[in-house]
């Protein structure tokens, strides 16, 4: 078999995604600081790289660097929530109402097909799938609005509040709801009813805010 060779931008993007996901999935907790030494170690990497994924992940307010002191996976309060969600929601409500108007049958259809992926995600109480697909199907309804600035700014936000909206989804009160609230998204952006869309993807926020600071503060 011929060899491969990594190029270092897929090194670098496959870092971010690397560390992002154990930052979401808890295997780095919330406030640790990280060991460059150990992840150097699991991946196989010099810390050029490592550091500049992190620099990354800083960005993203997944992590805060310390001068001359590394980084720690950043602490989210529950006044964060309250100044975050408000405004993913109203990004959200705008991307329903483009992507009824713009996006594609084949952009609707494979928003469908994702949805019956997390479906059975749900019923095999496979967390980090159920997620993994919930996150892609609220990207594909940004992406298919066909607005670059609604995007990018949608993705920083949401960046910032991944690991907690992961947790929130550990009640299975919670994933039932989210469920329903996802099928009503689907229904509405079939029907291409921008304003129904726009209602429920931004009803959808103040639930999953509600249930997120009520997750952290049993945490305190």
């Amino acid at each position: 078999m011929a060899s491969q060779t990594i190029s270092r931008t897929s090194l670098h993007d496959e870092l971010v995604d690397l560390i992002r996901n154990m930052i979401t999935e808890g295997e780095l907790p919330i406030g640790e600081r990280i060991s460059e030494i150990a992840l150097c170690d699991r991946f196989g990497v010099s810390r050029t790289p490592l550091r500049e994924a992190l620099k990354v992940l800083g960005n993203e307010g997944l992590v805060s660097l310390l001068q001359n002191r590394g980084a720690v996976v950043t602490r989210l309060e529950a006044s964060d929530v309250d100044d975050i969600f408000p405004v993913i929601g109203a990004l959200e409500g705008l991307a329903g109402e483009l992507a009824s108007r713009h996006a594609s049958d084949e952009q609707i259809a494979e928003i469908r097909r994702l949805h019956r992926e997390m479906v059975q995600h749900f019923s095999e109480n496979d967390l980090p799938g159920y997620f993994k697909l919930n996150q892609m199907i609220h990207e594909k309804i940004i992406e298919a609005s066909g607005n670059a600035t609604l995007r990018l700014t949608h993705r920083a936000l949401t960046m910032r509040v991944r690991r907690v909206r992961y947790l929130s989804n550990e009640s299975r009160a919670r994933w039932e709801q989210a469920i329903r609230e996802h099928e009503e998204i689907l229904t509405s952006l079939e029907a291409r009813d921008g304003t129904r869309l726009s209602a429920v993807l931004k009803q959808h926020m103040p639930a999953k805010a509600e249930t997120i600071i009520g997750f952290m503060k049993g945490m305190a």
